[in-house]
């Protein structure tokens, strides 16, 4: 890996967004990097606010109503054109949702610790809440704070980085369309090419969790219509 190509997919929930972009930003780098925000059919209002956002911060914005009319999640469209990039770049692949504010050293540190490990498929670094507690989707992993250990179950995309040597051996158009989420999917299939997937509980980033997407707060808060609407609105496939 000669470089980071950082992705942020976008819909709305702009003010998290911001300083989320902002975080990454400000964030200390040694390697190359190049970050991405692919706005998913955001509001006109927000999709204007994002556009002089990149103009102001210097990240690039890719409107995703310019490569395809498929209604939002486009998630899967989102992983197949940012795999090709940083193929070509040859580029490790680093997702940070806009529901996570990375610190300084989060994202460099991330790609030293993948470029240290030969088998690594997937580094995550794991996350908290504001009082550095772990949060969901990592709660398996408390008791096992500031560490680095290869995990079976799988890594979250809240904050994580794809290795170049993964991304050219498993290519996304093989994933499943009729899927909102790949996550999953993704995690295991670098397992079964046999790389190691590696949680960094030695490195936090703050989740706010579904920041970006509020009606999954009704798992928690109203679990009956969170279901009604998984399987009746087919939302959530993962």
């Amino acid at each position: 890996m000669k470089q980071l190509h950082i992705i942020t997919p976008v819909k709305d929930s702009i003010e998290l967004t911001l300083q989320t972009i902002e975080s990454i930003l400000a964030s200390d780098f040694t390697v190359p990097y190049h970050y991405y925000v692919y706005n998913d059919f955001s509001t006109e209002e927000n999709t204007v606010r994002l556009r002089e956002a990149s103009e102001k911060m210097g990240f690039e914005l890719i409107n995703l109503s310019d490569l395809t009319d498929h209604p939002s999640p486009n998630y899967l469209l989102v992983l197949q054109t940012a795999q090709q990039k940083a193929i070509e770049a040859e580029a490790g692949l680093l997702i940070v949702e806009s529901d996570v504010i990375v610190k300084k050293y989060t994202l460099q540190s991330l790609f030293d610790g993948a470029l240290e490990r030969s088998d690594c498929g997937i580094a995550a670094a794991v996350t908290v809440d504001e009082n550095e507690n772990i949060n969901y989707p990592y709660l398996y992993a408390q008791g096992k704070e500031n560490q680095v250990f290869p995990e079976k179950k799988h890594l979250s995309f809240c904050c994580s980085l794809l290795t170049l040597r993964f991304l050219k051996t498993f290519d996304f158009h093989q994933l499943d369309p009729e899927k909102n989420w790949h996550d999953v999917t993704i995690s295991h299939r670098s397992l079964e090419l046999g790389f190691v997937n590696y949680l960094f509980t030695s490195l936090t980033v703050w989740h706010r969790p579904h920041g970006s997407r509020p009606w999954k707060q009704l798992k928690y808060t109203n679990p009956l219509k969170y279901y009604w609407l998984k399987f009746t609105k087919g939302l959530d496939k993962i």
